[in-house]
């Protein structure tokens, strides 16, 4: 069985940094750290409990997973226009005391509390498990260390300036300030090379045959992402800027990912998927062998996780997919699936027009949803081998890094150091998987040897980016880091007003949409979702339906995708509630 969210770790099992005082010290342990650290199995259980916040109930599994990353120039909540504590997080205005994020068991606490058993681990290993390569106390530490590193990089993708807490908590360390990201970035980055010497390579040994564990090619992938957002734009409290550190510097990091990358493209053992569908329908299927696109992904058991409770196709009701009537919280911006190329394979799995309708004796069909209300098609209850029974949780992991990335980071690293011409590869085979083979010449060489300037290749990887990755929750680090979250968020703005009066770029929108029903009763057929599908279909389709984009594109729809100016709120207040616990060490910066 896949799912080890829940196994508890025996050294951490007692051992939680409090929800009433996040910088509580540790209880200790009623075993001898010297037995534990020195001992495999005892080892793995400690290492595996670094992995249990992700799935307590505040921490990734139902606020930073389904709250961190929207609203960009690709996905919104669909509901950005009310007034309310899950609209403030994702359109720039969120207050320290967020009634969803101001308790004292939230995600900041959840992801320290990770931290602190990492730290506890990685000390114990290092002081009594000679975690050597190639031996099983040493993938251990490897473990721990990237374990770490994903918790503190999600920490600053969304606050910023964090704590650094790189040993256990002590009666002398219970309340620190706020360190720079810098120092938290150089230590991941040091950290990512030698877990990179400690764990071997997907499908090397038992270990990294699942990507519920971290395996070489993730920890070099994550190195490079480190890399890159170090180095990259973000906000400060004296502007939006670029590092002042020259070790963060573009001229030192992008070389050392640029060979990140290139070791896990040369390893060959990982690989694009054939299809695009089929990279989430295995994420669905709960398929987690390794070896395949999926590098490593969040684990969560089957009754817990908020993935497609949060993002799947909507079901109005309990059916014959889904125990659980959820998902369709979020979806694509309304225009994107205009700015897919008709031939983009990729089109049809990330936007879908429709939803799950209310059942009878059971059993539903899809039901074409309005503009404004479509869904991520890339998170499917009915791709599942599972029926979802509980009402909170899907147990779906959340995919946190495929070899799509890591290709698309080669792309833009090439070009900053190479130019176009050394990029060209790269972006080919992501746009290889994404057209049929009679498409290539035009679609993917034409295309991709037409962009000669490095501008011109920077611009199509943006793009390509996005074509990619919606529904991910990638897109608005990259944005960050490329200092481009106002400008794609304006012209998102810009392109839903156009979309609304179909001027400009969508003149050619159809107006009207008519369906009808395949064979199996409940797969809806469309005519007028395609630019220029403006013949009278109605004696061919069983309905007809008048497209109602411009009555549901209204001003306060658009304008909510963000309330406040992202790039004075690129990160979220720490809550006031560990403000308060923090003996006045911890303030917030950024207008707060």
């Amino acid at each position: 069985m896949k799912k080890i969210i829940y196994i508890i770790g025996i050294v951490i099992a007692g051992i939680m940094v409090s929800c009433e005082d996040v910088l509580e010290a540790p209880t200790k342990s009623s075993l001898d750290e010297m037995v534990i650290f020195s001992t495999p199995d005892l080892a793995k259980g400690a290492v595996d409990g670094i992995k249990v916040p992700f799935a307590e109930t505040n921490s990734y599994r139902g606020r930073y997973t389904p709250w961190y990353g929207m609203n960009t120039d690709v996905e919104w909540f669909h509901s950005s226009e009310t007034v309310g504590a899950n609209s403030e997080l994702v359109n720039y205005n969120p207050s320290p005391s967020n009634s969803n994020m101001n308790t004292s068991n939230n995600v900041w606490a959840q992801m320290y509390s990770g931290i602190e058993r990492a730290n506890i681990c990685i000390k114990g290993l290092r002081t009594y498990g000679n975690p050597e390569p190639g031996t099983e106390l040493g993938y251990l530490l490897g473990e721990a260390l990237t374990l770490r590193a994903i918790y503190y990089y999600d920490l600053i993708k969304a606050w910023g300036d964090v704590v650094a807490r790189f040993e256990p908590i002590t009666s002398e360390t219970i309340y620190l300030p706020k360190s720079s990201r810098d120092v938290i970035y150089k230590q991941l980055i040091a950290d990512m090379e030698e877990a990179a010497t400690l764990v071997p390579w997907p499908n090397e040994t038992s270990a990294t045959s699942t990507i519920e564990r971290v395996n070489k090619a993730f920890v070099k992938g994550l190195r490079a992402s480190l890399c890159l957002s170090a180095s990259g734009y973000s906000q400060h409290p004296d502007g939006i800027r670029r590092s002042n550190d020259p070790d963060l510097s573009v001229a030192k990091l992008y070389p050392i990912a640029w060979q990140e990358c290139l070791d896990v493209i040369n390893s060959g053992t990982c690989k694009l998927e054939p299809s695009f569908e089929t990279v989430f329908k295995k994420n669905c299927q709960d398929n987690i062998a390794a070896g395949g696109e999926g590098l490593w992904e969040i684990p969560f058991s089957d009754g817990r996780g908020r993935v497609l409770f949060t993002f799947a196709i909507r079901h109005v009701s309990i059916d014959q997919y889904t125990g659980q009537a959820r998902g369709g919280s979020a979806g694509p911006v309304p225009y994107l699936f205009y700015d897919y190329d008709l031939k983009d394979t990729r089109r049809d799995v990330t936007c879908v027009p429709y939803e799950w309708g209310t059942s009878v004796n059971g059993v539903s069909k899809q039901v074409l949803n309005n503009l404004n209300k479509w869904s991520f098609g890339k998170y499917r209850y009915e791709w599942m081998n599972r029926y979802v029974t509980s009402t909170n949780d899907d147990g779906v992991n959340k995919q946190y890094m495929r070899y799509a990335e890591v290709i698309l980071m080669a792309a833009e690293i090439a070009n900053e150091l190479q130019g176009a011409s050394a990029a060209a590869p790269y972006l080919k085979m992501i746009r290889q998987r994404a057209f049929p083979a009679s498409e290539w010449p035009a679609k993917v060489d034409a295309y991709v040897n037409a962009l000669t300037t490095k501008g011109a290749m920077f611009n199509a990887i943006v793009e390509e980016h996005k074509l990619e990755f919606t529904g991910e929750m990638v897109r608005k680090q990259a944005l960050i880091r490329w200092n481009l979250l106002k400008v794609k968020l304006d012209e998102a703005k810009t392109k839903l007003y156009a979309l609304r009066d179909r001027s400009g770029a969508y003149t050619d929108v159809p107006e009207k949409v008519y369906y009808k029903y395949a064979a199996d009763g409940e797969s809806l057929h469309f005519y007028g979702l395609n630019r220029g599908e403006t013949l009278d279909k109605s004696a061919d389709y069983e309905f007809n339906t008048v497209y109602v984009a411009p009555s549901k594109l209204t001003n306060a729809k658009i304008e909510a995708i963000y309330a406040r100016n992202p790039d004075e709120r690129q990160f979220w207040p720490i809550w006031q509630v560990f403000l308060d616990a923090s003996n006045g060490k911890l303030v917030n910066d950024y207008g707060y």
